[in-house]
């Protein structure tokens, strides 16, 4: 677990020319240590025992941001893969709840699991009322992609506990800017190349030791063994007794790149990170006439059927994305009033 943490302004001096970058919700900017690290293994031989040594760096630091221990976090490269790990354990006929217009690389593997599982859909607001005896797994965004709307956590949880539901949490959107605690659900899912800045490739799956046991690996291979190096041939090998045994094997130069940004994460205080980048976006709201969201978020989202709003932001020089017909832009620890500012703005014009 990391012990040491630094302040608010040395994890903002990782990142550096971000002005006007208000779009880490697509992708998050390189960190300094991951373009010093980058640029020295492009300019070496390849060494395995490093890439190693940052595959379980990582490991470590993701474990410490969600605050469970690295042995129930198994690494991946894509979070369908993973979330295709736990829809393969789903018992044919059962029910899925998830959330309307939910990312799809958390529904369509349940989707598209077969043995007969029925995927139902609720809105977000009232996603725990819809849980009932029938549903065997609650898969959720902790925050929304196209909308940055924050998911009542602990409805959704106590209303799964009274039917014995699993809860699967993305919380991609979630991890880097707000504390996440992963203890909470049976599954949390993150890929770090959003607000963690972490090369993309690199993605985590922290279970609980009871969900861990209900589930197959079925992407098992090389990696996922108790000593990997040991048992890399044949089909005898013994498999990783804790989360490791759903690993699959890793995107090792992504690993290289992701160790240093993690490890900045991790050091930080994510409640510091959680004020500022909320306080960016109600600012943000405000400037713009916008509702003020009753879980603050630090994605800000509004109606932009024809582009107009993106296409000003654009103009300005602001980098900012479209989803599902609204315009979105997100504040990260790297922006600041100025970048508030620019965008209020540039919509003004």
């Amino acid at each position: 677990m990391i012990t040491t943490r630094t302040t608010l302004d040395d994890l903002r001096a990782q990142f550096s020319d971000a002005h006007g970058y208000l779009a880490a919700c697509t992708a998050g900017l390189a960190a300094a240590g991951t373009r010093a690290a980058m640029t020295a293994e492009y300019a070496r031989r390849p060494d395995v025992a490093e890439y190693c040594r940052a595959v379980e760096a990582s490991r470590r630091h993701f474990a410490s941001l969600v605050g469970v221990s690295a042995d129930r976090v198994a690494i991946g490269s894509q979070t369908s893969v993973q979330v295709s790990l736990l829809a393969a354990a789903v018992p044919a006929g059962a029910e899925v709840l998830v959330p309307e217009d939910e990312f799809s690389s958390l529904v369509l593997p349940f989707v598209h699991a077969g043995r007969g599982i029925r995927v139902r859909t609720a809105p977000l607001a009232h996603l725990a009322e819809a849980i009932s005896p029938e549903t065997t797994v609650v898969a959720f965004s902790l925050v929304q992609s196209a909308s940055g709307e924050v998911a009542d956590l602990g409805a959704i949880i106590a209303a799964a506990a009274r039917v014995g539901a699993r809860t699967v949490c993305d919380a991609t959107q979630a991890v880097g800017w707000m504390p996440v605690d992963a203890t909470r659900v049976d599954a949390l899912l993150c890929h770090a190349y959003k607000w963690l800045c972490c090369p993309r490739g690199v993605s985590f799956l922290a279970l609980s030791e009871d969900y861990a046991r209900s589930l197959t690996p079925v992407h098992a291979g090389w990696y996922a063994g108790a000593d990997p190096w040991s048992s890399c041939y044949g089909g005898a090998a013994e498999l990783a007794g804790c989360a490791r045994r759903f690993d699959v094997s890793p995107a090792w130069q992504a690993f290289v790149g992701a160790e240093p940004a993690l490890a900045a994460f991790a050091a930080a205080s994510i409640a510091d990170v959680y004020a500022r980048v909320t306080s960016l976006a109600a600012d943000f709201r405000a400037r713009l006439g916008l509702p003020q969201p009753t879980q603050p978020s630090a994605i800000v989202t509004w109606p932009d059927a024809g582009g107009d709003a993106l296409a000003a932001l654009t103009a300005a020089g602001i980098v900012a994305s479209g989803r599902a017909g609204n315009a979105r832009v997100a504040f990260h620890v790297f922006n600041d009033e100025d970048d508030v500012e620019r965008a209020a703005a540039a919509l003004a014009c």
